[in-house]
């Protein structure tokens, strides 16, 4: 039988195959960290995975729960192809079940808001804001990246790749994939653009007027205020077409944003 090289040709495969393929982007210390099974499901046998991946598709979406019956999970992958066949992650989330949760995923009447994307749930994210949250989270993170992204670059080598890509949906998850060796595809630009922005003198660093409260003087420096004021309509039009890439145990070196702290 030929080795799956893509999301398309995993999700041919049986369900339990696509399950063990998959569980392959889970690190070992979320594991440990949670005292969970290798096997990944709870005391009682029930599954802790939940994964969506049809037969036919090119995309997969993984959650994984520290608990049956928790409402968000602690990781959530989803991956699909790119047009040559390579993996390319739309979004991966780590969350702590412990930190209190706001409801910027869903306005008050439950609509969903993709995380903030489509509708924002102001209240929620000023809230979160307030918590030291970034835009987009819904709770806490997990301090995990670095085991995960070791992770998922075995499961990309286990495919037969060298290369991967990923779509980050807020300015600071562009800093952060920097930080961890991305290069880009395509919106290096922007990102040089934002920088000069937020300069001393720049054109967003005088947006900066505290009109709201993701606006604040404060946030020039600061990457998870500048990503607030971004998600706020500061650039004039939405954080869009920001697509890096990673070569698997290397490191691009590629900063942007100079001089910033967290």
């Amino acid at each position: 039988m030929n080795m799956p090289s893509s999301i398309s040709s995993i999700n041919l495969l049986p369900i339990n195959t696509k399950r063990e393929i998959y569980c392959r982007i889970v690190p070992p210390e979320l594991l440990e960290h949670f005292k969970l099974s290798p096997d990944l499901v709870d005391e009682k046998g029930r599954s802790l995975v939940k994964l969506k991946c049809e037969a036919g598709s090119t995309n997969a979406e993984m959650s994984l729960f520290h608990k049956h019956d928790f409402p968000d999970p602690i990781l959530y992958g989803h991956l699909t192809d790119t047009l040559n066949g390579q993996i390319h992650v739309l979004l991966y989330i780590l969350n702590d079940p412990s930190s209190p949760r706001f409801d910027v995923d869903r306005m008050p009447d439950g609509q969903p808001t993709r995380f903030g994307t489509l509708y924002r749930n102001l209240e929620a994210e000023q809230a979160a804001k307030q918590a030291g949250l970034a835009p987009g989270q819904i709770r806490s993170g997990l301090r995990l990246l670095p085991a995960a992204t070791v992770a998922f670059e075995t499961f990309v080598k286990s495919l037969g790749h060298e290369i991967y890509f990923v779509e980050p949906l807020y300015y600071h998850n562009a800093v952060i994939f920097e930080r961890y060796g991305f290069a880009y595809q395509m919106g290096k630009k922007l990102m040089e653009r934002i920088q000069a922005g937020f300069s001393e003198g720049g054109d967003l660093h005088r947006r900066l007027d505290g009109s709201t409260l993701f606006r604040q003087p404060e946030a020039a420096p600061h990457i998870r205020l500048r990503s607030w004021a971004i998600h706020d309509g500061i650039l004039g039009e939405p954080f869009t077409n920001v697509t890096m890439y990673k070569l698997v145990d290397r490191l691009a070196g590629i900063t942007t944003c100079q001089n910033c702290s967290w």
